[in-house]
């Protein structure tokens, strides 16, 4: 087990199916048998095991080696991974109440163990003494790239420091394990409590069929007359975009861009304590922030070179995105609108005006966009970019039934992986869309383990009588999440911390991001994409539209991605606790990147899962170096044809298969020949030349 894998654990006990080799095929989890009292005995057995392997280690009475250390090392705790791997995805896609009061139960016992492995000075004695003679180890490109991050991941874990000081490190990062799960339990309560209930007809008269029957449903399910819009995206974003009753959005908007400020479910204090008990962290290490603690280990490398990135982004892009908006207004006032242009106003108008310059909306592409037909055209570009295969195998157990499970192939029979799909909203799951692993894959001992590989989103759900339709987004988000599952699928490595998207946070981007291309492709679209009614294709004039209107207020969502990045950084970048509101200090951070009217109130931070409790603390701006990345790598498949087989398995090759066992920066340039411009962002999204 690596030190970094350690925060995410798991446990045994017998008839507990936890506790022993799964018998469901590819040794998948017994999400059929596995019941939350199982979690903790099997936690604390695992944990008991994994110290009984550490210390294995440390009492090899034998000179310490690359074997007997390192390797032996990567490879405990195996079971303790297993466990921690369902509960915690669970945790996040399908929880509930004991399982939340579980997390907080058990994530101070995981960080503590950690903690004892990565602050064990007789452990970290062995591992320095292989570190210190791996020039003459005669290791391998893969072995040396494990050697090297395990000793880092020692030394920037606490290993070198004063017991005192280990004392406060434990201290700090358990505080923040307990915080970060807190953050999150908020967040999911502050999005589940909210319901705008409509009960009268003329308010909802307007709004497009299939958004009415959604609000229908969501009313239904909760038992309630009318209509229910929710702040799950699938729910709110078409009501803000259909709706012209401002007050009713206005409500809307506040709800969502204030969850977890102030209230039951306040995240304010919580937000400032992560923040401040980071940076005394990155203080205790020798770091002047926390940003430069975490971009040691970033193909950024440090927080100038981030902060300079982000400045050249928003200086290229806020006048192009300012035009952008005052487009809206000016359209806005053409249709009677007066005053000023709001934030929830934006939506509206922007889908009105998109529909009038490019005759196209979201109303005329669902039909094309039925989600099974969707995933079908996901898994054929798969098919011919890389010659592998899906088939759905219902004897693998799932945790919830919506979700379905797939073997994956490749182009010569052999067994891939294992892919969870799991696509709908509820009160259990909280928002936005992810991929994660039950399983890494790896090599040990000769035999070699496939991954397990879970897809999770909340798309549109499907009414009594409407199937899923997509909207365009939610087909670029469902692209976008296959190329992460892609990056685990086609993991080839022997050591699970160094394969699949087991890479630096601003590399792993890459894989998925490159992927959304495809969605503005005509010869993509026409595979799949047909009415889910007639059977018909979509008509090349709409796909022309789609084509035309790709870039479509992309200034404005560009500057608007920054912004997310910017407030990230000076959230990492204080030198002294925050001494006033959230409020204030996000909106001094954001203020440069501010093209729509500022609401007071408004608050991203509270509700800023990627960041406080995610894994993308000063890393958010990973979003738009990986485009930068995509926009170069995507040029040469527009050069040599979007399925060209010779570009793909060169991509899966240097890219998807690589993993962390070489730097990114070289893989990349291994793949595209040069290093990445700027550039290329500013060319695909039609912003002018320097």
């Amino acid at each position: 087990m690596t030190v970094s894998a350690v925060a995410l654990a798991g446990g045994c006990a017998e008839n507990n199916p936890l506790s022993v080799e799964s018998t469901a095929p590819y040794g998948a989890p017994r999400f059929d048998e596995i019941r939350n009292e199982h979690y903790k005995p099997a936690f604390e057995q695992a944990v008991r095991e994994a110290r009984e392997e550490v210390d294995a280690i440390v009492a090899n009475p034998e000179a310490p080696t690359f074997a007997n250390t390192i390797e032996a090392l990567e490879f405990s705790g195996k079971r303790l991974d297993g466990i921690s791997n369902i509960f915690f995805n669970l945790n996040e896609a399908h929880t509930n109440d004991t399982m939340q009061s579980l997390a907080l139960e058990l994530s101070p016992m995981l960080t503590a163990f950690g903690n004892d492995i990565s602050l064990n000075p007789q452990l970290f004695e062995r591992v320095k003494a292989v570190y210190d003679r791996r020039d003459s180890l005669g290791l391998n490109t893969e072995q040396a790239r494990l050697l090297e991050k395990t000793y880092k991941s020692f030394a920037r874990n606490g290993a070198a420091l004063s017991e005192e000081d280990k004392q406060t490190y434990r201290e700090l990062t358990e505080k923040l394990s307990e915080l970060s799960l807190k953050f999150n339990q908020n967040s999911l309560a502050a999005t589940n409590a909210f319901t705008l209930h409509i009960t009268d007809s003329s308010k909802v008269a307007e709004l497009p069929a299939y958004v009415r029957e959604g609000m229908a449903a969501e009313a239904k399910e909760r038992d309630m007359e009318g209509w229910v819009v929710t702040l799950q995206a699938p729910s709110m974003i078409p009501f803000m975009t259909f709706s012209s009753d401002r007050e009713l959005k206005e409500k809307l908007w506040r709800a969502y861009n204030s969850r977890s400020l102030g209230g039951e479910f306040d995240n304010a204090a919580i937000v400032k304590e992560i923040a401040d008990n980071r940076l005394k962290l990155a203080n205790l290490l020798g770091y002047a922030t926390y940003a430069d603690y975490m971009l040691e280990e970033r193909m950024a490398e440090n927080a100038p070179a981030v902060n300079g990135f982000l400045a050249e982004l928003l200086d290229r892009a806020v006048d192009a995105a300012q035009t952008d908006v005052k487009s809206i207004a000016e359209y806005a006032k053409t249709q009677g609108f007066r005053g000023e242009l709001m934030p929830w106003d934006f939506g509206y108008y922007s889908e009105k005006l998109k529909n009038e310059k490019y005759s196209i909306n979201e109303e005329q592409m669902k039909p094309y966009f039925k989600l099974e037909n969707v995933q079908k055209g996901v898994f054929l570009l798969a098919e011919k970019l890389y010659g592998v295969t899906f088939k759905e195998n219902t004897e693998i157990p799932v945790y919830h039934p919506d979700v379905k499970a797939y073997e994956v192939y490749d182009a010569d029979g052999r067994f891939l992986a294992v892919l969870y799909m799991d696509f709908f909203p509820r009160a259990s799951k909280r928002g936005g869309a992810w991929m994660t692993e039950f399983r890494s894959q790896s090599v040990e001992n000769g035999e070699e383990i496939r991954p397990l590989i879970s897809v999770v989103t909340n798309f549109t759900k499907p009414t009594e009588n409407t199937p899923s339709l997509l909207t365009f987004d939610e087909v670029t988000t469902l692209l976008h999440e296959f190329g992460h599952a892609l990056h685990g699928i086609f993991a080839d490595g022997t050591y699970p911390s160094l394969t699949g998207t087991s890479v630096y946070r601003d590399f792993v981007e890459l894989p998925s991001q490159i992927m959304e291309n495809w969605a503005t492709e005509k010869e993509f679209l026409d595979l799949w994409a047909v009415h889910y009614q007639t059977g018909e294709p979509m008509p090349a004039e709409l796909i022309q539209k789609i084509i035309d209107a790709k870039n479509y207020l992309a200034a404005y969502g560009h500057v608007r991605q920054v912004s997310y990045g910017l407030n990230d950084m000076a959230w990492h970048s204080i030198t002294e606790p925050v001494a006033g509101s959230v409020t204030d200090f996000e909106k001094q951070a954001t203020a440069k990147a501010q093209i729509m009217p500022y609401v007071d109130g408004q608050c991203t931070a509270t509700s800023f899962g990627h960041i406080f409790s995610g894994g993308y603390a000063a890393g958010y701006y990973s979003y738009k170096w990986a485009e930068v990345l995509e926009a170069d790598a995507f040029s040469l498949f527009k050069e040599k044809g979007i399925f060209d087989r010779e570009v793909a398995g060169s991509f899966r090759e240097n890219i998807l298969s690589k993993g962390g066992t070489e730097h990114p920066m070289e893989l990349y340039v291994r793949f595209r020949g040069h290093k990445p411009d700027n550039e290329a962002l500013f060319e695909k999204m039609g912003i002018g030349n320097k």
